[in-house]
């Protein structure tokens, strides 16, 4: 019985899968939606201490609008772009459409690209309009 477990063979391990693109964006894809769990309770926050009074709205937008809020801000942006770009990857299989090799890795890199592309063109227009 020991003999027979120690001449298993073992599951292929990550390290010798080459990452894919597809592969890449569907982890991406489970991170931002966690990420945006987080970023939906930062506004939660927001709405909240709208509700609260100006000063304590004060206070939120100051925090918001530091740095490290902004940065916050622009990655919560990003996740949600790109989350949605996935979602929409996802819809398309779901029609039986674009599983081939070639289109599925296209529509990867366009997943990326958009969502950074539309943050950078969203977070401009916010920033030339204030």
């Amino acid at each position: 019985m020991a003999n027979a477990r120690q001449n298993r063979p073992l599951s292929p391990h990550l390290s010798i899968y080459k990452p894919l693109p597809t592969m890449v964006m569907s982890i991406v894809h489970r991170i931002t939606g966690g990420a945006l769990y987080f970023g939906t309770v930062l506004l939660a926050w927001w709405l909240i201490s709208a509700a609260a009074g100006p000063s304590y709205f004060e206070l939120t937008n100051a925090i918001f609008g530091s740095l490290i809020g902004r940065l916050i801000l622009f990655l919560y942006t990003w996740a949600l772009l790109h989350h949605m770009f996935g979602g929409i990857r996802h819809l398309i299989w779901d029609t039986g459409r674009a599983f081939d090799k070639h289109v599925s890795t296209k529509m990867a890199w366009a997943t990326l690209i958009c969502s950074v592309s539309l943050t950078i063109i969203l977070w401009a227009i916010a920033l030339i309009s204030s």
